[in-house]
């Protein structure tokens, strides 16, 4: 059941507005057949007045036509899902409703249906990324269905609400979404998710959440050991941000531990150091945690993007004479442009020289240590002295799933314990190192391990290790194809990771010699692409500068469902818009 958006509410819709006031031509409320009628030749006389309003409908009824002929298994088609029998039953009916049984059965039933033919859309390379529109036609579009009321909506509303909501959605899972570090729906980790949402719990005590509770331990373990560490402290956060926050905190209450009392009044002023090229996240920690923007320093990079160790201390040394105290550096392995390594060994070594806590930021990068034929990017990993890991990323769990893990036990609760005794008794009959909520800097925290688990379990260590060799070959083969291709360049002639940074310029400027004038209208390229794609829907990449150096596409690839196919295909449609430009 599909309906236009910019053009018609639905039927019930229309009948309400109606009867809440609509009065017809001879004082009275107008009849239903009535109301349709003149809402009919409103819908015809705009069709026909607005030529947007036309493209718009025929765009509309032939994605609608596409959606009602949905792939429900495997090549049998089904029709339009008929949810009359929703009509006029309310949320009310279903569960904890007295004999809500059924009707909350065949409820959950439609909308797993719903989801389901979303799920074979992420697969269908036929379908389009995503229907863009921009905020304000969006808006208006789904006007009808984004505002909330005083009268609740029936369930055939509702389901129409997830449908159309799915409808505007960008598909990540498609084999040709290239467009963010986190790519790609892992059907295992999908179905953790439900679940999850299923078992509705809260992450804080062994007491709401035995089970989850020891899977997080477990995995924290595991995720430790292949670290390099025996013992250790964790926990999952919302995010590889707070995941660096969670390190910033512990680094500073390990060097002034006062500070959890007395705050950072009359302390020596504290100052961290961090590659250039490194996740803006760690100068906002910076800020959160008192020590202010301008003491987190940001260290010069090599022409490959990976911190200079020798800049590091430099800059250490610089901060020593001015009286500062220099605590904590972040070393980042896979940054989130170029893919570049800080060189973990040599920073661990003027960390040891300087007493200063090692985070490193593996928040994109930590996937490789999985690989034993990659996992040499990591060398030295288990001298630092915490790693952020975010598994919906390379490892491709559902959003969201990040790790924060630290060398030193008990440090997390240390840092954050309040020692709430309304929440965190410490009297309970079981063993209440279990209950997590006192470390973390949340209260609430919600359940990111069992997608996590559950799809660890489905793959094991080799399918998950096959699984990233994969996307590291398609990262190698897109980087010949760039080489092989006229008209495009790559920014760094060997990538380190699975991000590929590379350029196409278009027939029409070749000719210009290098300098501004050529950087200039390079510089236009990629934007006008990347909105070209967005207009048509047919595969998505980003694209930003760096330093001096004008726009480029970066492509990272970690999505499980791309080929080679689709690599070609994603370079072709870049030739293809560049040259129309």
């Amino acid at each position: 059941m599909s309906f236009d958006l910019g053009l018609m509410l639905h039927t019930r819709e229309r009948k309400r507005a109606f009867q809440a006031g609509h009065v017809g031509k001879l004082g009275r409320v107008a009849s239903l057949e009535e109301e349709d009628k003149s809402l009919n030749q409103y819908v015809h006389r705009k069709e026909f007045s607005d030529p947007n309003v036309r493209a718009q409908k025929n765009d509309s009824e032939h994605d609608n036509k596409d959606d009602d002929n949905m792939v429900a298994q495997g090549s049998s088609k089904v029709s339009s899902p008929d949810w009359t029998r929703f009509e006029s039953a309310y949320a009310r009916e279903l569960f904890p409703a007295g004999g809500g049984g059924h009707k909350t059965q065949e409820f959950l039933l439609e909308v797993t249906n719903i989801l389901i033919d979303y799920v074979h859309k992420n697969n269908d390379r036929s379908k389009k990324i995503l229907d863009f529109h921009h905020p304000h036609q969006l808006r208006e579009m789904m006007d009808h269905c984004l505002d909330l009321h005083e009268d609740p909506r029936d369930l055939e509303q509702i389901l129409s609400d997830c449908k159309e909501t799915l409808k505007y959605c960008v598909k990540t899972g498609h084999p040709r979404f290239f467009n963010q570090l986190s790519q790609g729906l892992d059907i295992v980790a999908l179905a953790g998710e439900w679940l999850t949402a299923t078992a509705n719990t809260n992450m804080f005590t062994y007491e709401v959440a035995p089970v989850f509770t020891l899977m997080e331990d477990i995995v924290l373990t595991k995720m430790r050991d292949i670290v390099g560490w025996s013992d250790g402290d964790g926990i999952f956060a919302p995010g590889g941000a707070i995941a660096n926050l969670y390190a910033v905190l512990a680094a500073r209450h390990r060097c002034c531990p006062e500070q959890k009392a007395q705050g950072m009044c009359g302390l020596t002023r504290l100052v961290m150091f961090t590659s250039e090229h490194s996740h803006f996240s760690t100068k906002r920690a910076a800020a959160i945690a008192g020590i202010g923007t301008d003491n987190c320093i940001a260290v010069k990079c090599d022409e490959r993007g990976k911190m200079i160790p020798g800049e590091l201390e430099k800059c250490i040394l610089q901060a020593k004479s001015e009286g500062a105290k220099p605590f904590y550096v972040t070393c980042t392995t896979g940054s989130t442009v170029l893919g570049a390594f800080d060189p973990i060994n040599e920073i661990a070594d003027i960390c040891e020289t300087y007493g200063m806590w090692m985070h490193v930021d593996a928040a994109w990068g930590g996937g490789a240590l999985l690989s034993e034929r990659y996992r040499h990017l990591f060398n030295g990993v288990e001298r630092c002295d915490s790693i952020t890991w975010n598994p919906h990323k390379m490892m491709g769990v559902t959003l969201q799933c990040s790790a924060i893990l630290l060398k030193e036990k008990d440090i997390l609760k240390n840092c954050n314990s309040m020692c709430a005794d309304y929440l965190y008794q410490q009297d309970k009959h079981y063993d209440v190192v279990y209950d997590t909520g006192d470390k973390a800097i949340q209260c609430g925290r919600h359940n990111d391990i069992f997608k996590l688990w559950l799809m660890w379990r489905a793959k094991g260590d080799k399918g998950l290790e096959s699984q990233i060799n994969r996307v590291f070959e398609l990262a190698k083969y897109l980087t010949e194809k760039i080489r092989e291709r006229p008209g495009f360049m790559m920014v760094m002639d060997e990538p380190e990771y699975t991000n590929v940074c590379f350029w196409y310029v278009p027939s029409k400027i070749r000719h210009l010699e290098q300098g501004k004038e050529r950087d200039d209208e390079l510089s236009k390229v990629a934007p006008r692409i990347k909105s070209m794609m967005m207009e048509g829907g047919s595969t998505l990449v980003g694209y930003q500068p760096l330093g001096k150096k004008p726009n480029f596409f970066r492509m990272v690839i970690s999505n499980p469902a791309a080929t080679k196919e689709d690599i070609d295909f994603l370079l072709e449609e870049v030739e293809r818009l560049g040259e129309e430009i």
